[in-house]
């Protein structure tokens, strides 16, 4: 069973400046989802979905025919593509989108758009942020074990410190696992920044409350495992959720929301898997030129091919 990933590479841009997904960060122009798509080949990852907006869509498609045409899995067969559109109004037929509202729901809603390119187990990622060859290995070997499982899912977690910019706050999911292993609660916290005491604060999602956060706690870097079966659970979820905020402009239906629901409700579990890598994107204009440098210190150490894909 060859796992599918899937992309998020709807985000606009609008504190980077730009379409980061399609922004050349390697020395030869590869843009971090090459690498993720690299990586994930090598992990044993059959076929790749992106989630895009309808206005780059087309844009985008081209580049990847031209870029992927000849990429191939580990078992020889060609790499499969394919692209589904995230918009604002793909709410279900019950609800009335307020005209007021400007951008799409989230990343909990941006998965959902894929529902029905997947039938398989998938793993989630941002298109926006470098996970390293570890965490892609880490969470295709568990993906592998869930063919024809329902319920059973995984958060591979990096330590925040691990994880913030030295350009500004950031917004991550923290988690919280029992002597198991699986979660029991994973929060989104808004505004994470390392303060001039050192200490790391962020605020807590669901109270609004500023809280200071463990330096080694693991959290969520949009890097999830889930069996098909999350599709119909987070809709149900969705669903609640719209009741509660169709007309909130800035609401956002978050994938830690989401499994934070399934678990409390008894209808899921979620693993918590660590990694060693250690996590670098491009949030702000100002994180790209630490980012061109550090895969051009990949190249310079032979850890990646330069080109990543030749034509």
């Amino acid at each position: 069973m060859k796992p599918t990933l899937l992309v998020l590479a709807a985000g606009m841009g609008s504190r980077y400046g730009g379409l980061k997904q399609m922004d050349g960060l390697g020395p030869n122009g590869e843009t971090i989802i090459d690498y993720s798509i690299y990586d994930a080949v090598e992990a044993g990852f059959g076929k790749v979905v992106y989630i895009v907006r309808e206005y780059f869509r087309e844009q985008m498609e081209q580049v990847v025919k031209e870029k992927y045409s000849g990429v191939k899995c580990v078992d020889g067969e060609p790499l499969e593509f394919q692209f589904v559109t995230q918009e604002l109004d793909k709410i279900p037929s019950q609800f009335t989108l307020n005209p007021e509202r400007e951008k799409p729901w989230g990343t909990a809603h941006a998965v959902l758009m894929g529902k029905d390119a997947i039938k398989e187990p998938f793993a989630v990622i941002n298109g926006d942020d470098y996970y390293g060859k570890e965490s892609f290995k880490i969470i295709g070997d568990w993906l592998r074990k869930k063919e024809g499982k329902t319920g059973e899912y995984a958060l591979v977690g990096f330590e925040l410190d691990n994880t913030l910019s030295e350009s500004g706050a950031v917004s991550r999911g923290i988690g919280t696992a029992d002597q198991t292993g699986f979660l029991t609660e994973v929060v989104e916290h808004h505004k994470i920044a390392r303060a001039e005491d050192g200490k790391i604060y962020g605020e807590n999602n669901n109270t609004g409350e500023t809280v200071e956060l463990a330096p080694k706690a693991l959290c969520s870097m949009n890097m999830w495992g889930f069996t098909p079966d999350y599709f119909d659970k987070s809709e149900e979820i969705f669903v609640k959720f719209l009741e509660k905020n169709i007309n909130a402009l800035k609401a956002e239906f978050y994938i830690p929301y989401a499994i934070d629901c399934i678990i409390k409700e008894g209808i899921g579990k979620c693993e918590m898997l660590s990694t060693p890598s250690r996590w670098f994107g491009v949030t702000f204009k100002e994180d790209r030129p630490g980012v061109v440098a550090k895969f051009q210190e990949f190249a310079d150490k032979g850890i990646y091919p330069t080109p990543l894909y030749k034509k």
